[in-house]
């Protein structure tokens, strides 16, 4: 049904274009409203497309003198340039170019608010650009930190959370081979544990696990002297995250938070006051994890990440072997999946 009525509002708006009782700009803002009904939870790319054609029709349509109106319709068909599903660059590229055109019209005439948004929605696009050497990272960096003072914890909670995962994702992103990665790394913990301030576990269940699962895996990975204090608030964020992840609602992300923890456990001591005491129980709790996630990834298509968590199961047995009772026993198996 909701298919059939998208199709339906599209052909509407087209049909309204020959409509001589509504004025020009009635037509561009009823485009553009359409345009963004189609675009938000699209069932399928054609209705981003269609959002994106009629987001066209508005701006051939609208007066060159209307230069916010023009603006603001450049950078909405920048978002849903941004959401089309595509292995090629190219519609990343066109909403880059159409926010460039869009920001400095913002600057002068907009709110402060679109003004942030549209920082932000750059920044996304600049950072996934990035990823194949089309964008500088830290340009992506810098429009997150400008659209921050906008955007404050009080007054904008969620999109405060936002930009402080999309931060600390970008910092994380960048090479670690200085000694300022190390500081960047810091940066992105920061980033987690401030997007965690706001976003409530009662409230934004889903958001509250990916962070929780993402801080413990900034926190497990930063180089610093605190490897084992790190790796215990990482043990508790994998938690918190487990909270909201279960293999009956999230099968997948429930697989990789419980790998992200066995890698985590892996790295932990048995008895943390006495590290020379081994660690052979960890290793056997986290060969357990790994089989659940290794199971989860390859019932639901995931091989690619099946066959790295049998690698891991590998180097787990070849760990035990070093690692034996002193009962003589060998290690307690379980048979990759």
């Amino acid at each position: 049904m909701s298919d059939r009525i998208s199709t339906h509002q599209y052909e509407q708006a087209i049909a309204a274009l020959d409509n001589g009782e509504i004025s020009t700009l009635e037509k561009v803002e009823m485009l553009m409203e359409i345009a963004m009904g189609l675009q938000v939870k699209p069932k399928d790319p054609e209705q981003l497309l269609d959002s994106i054609s009629l987001y066209t029709r508005a701006l051939e349509l609208c007066p060159e003198d209307e230069v916010l109106l023009r603006a603001r319709i450049g950078a909405r068909k920048a978002t849903a340039l941004q959401m089309v599903p595509s292995e090629e660059i190219g519609y990343l590229i066109q909403a880059r170019d159409e926010l460039e055109s869009a920001l400095p019209v913002l600057a002068a005439n907009g709110s402060k608010e679109e003004i942030a948004e549209a920082q932000i929605n750059l920044g996304l696009i600049l950072q996934s650009l990035s990823a194949v050497g089309r964008a500088k990272i830290t340009d992506a960096i810098e429009l997150y930190q400008r659209a921050l003072r906008v955007f404050t914890k009080d007054k904008f909670p969620s999109e405060y959370a936002i930009l402080h995962n999309n931060l600390a994702t970008a910092f994380l992103s960048m090479p670690m081979t200085d000694e300022r990665g190390k500081l960047r790394e810091a940066l992105a913990v920061q980033s987690f544990e401030a997007a965690l301030e706001v976003i409530i576990l009662e409230e934004n269940p889903n958001e509250y696990a990916m962070l929780q699962n993402n801080l413990g895996n900034a926190l497990q990975y930063v180089s610093t002297s605190h490897g084992l204090e790190n790796n215990l608030r990482a043990l508790e964020a994998y938690d918190e995250a487990l909270k909201v992840r279960s293999e009956k609602t999230t099968p997948v992300s429930y697989a990789t938070t419980i790998a992200n923890k066995a890698n985590c456990l892996r790295n932990l001591p048995d008895d943390v006051e006495d590290p020379s005491k081994g660690n052979r129980q960890r290793l056997l709790q986290a060969k357990s994890l790994y089989c659940d996630a290794m199971r989860l990834f390859s019932l639901h298509g995931e091989s690619a990440r099946a066959s790295m968590i049998n690698t891991a199961l590998s180097e787990i047995d070849a760990d035990l072997s070093d690692t034996k009772s002193a009962s003589g026993h060998d290690n307690f198996g379980i048979s990759p999946i």
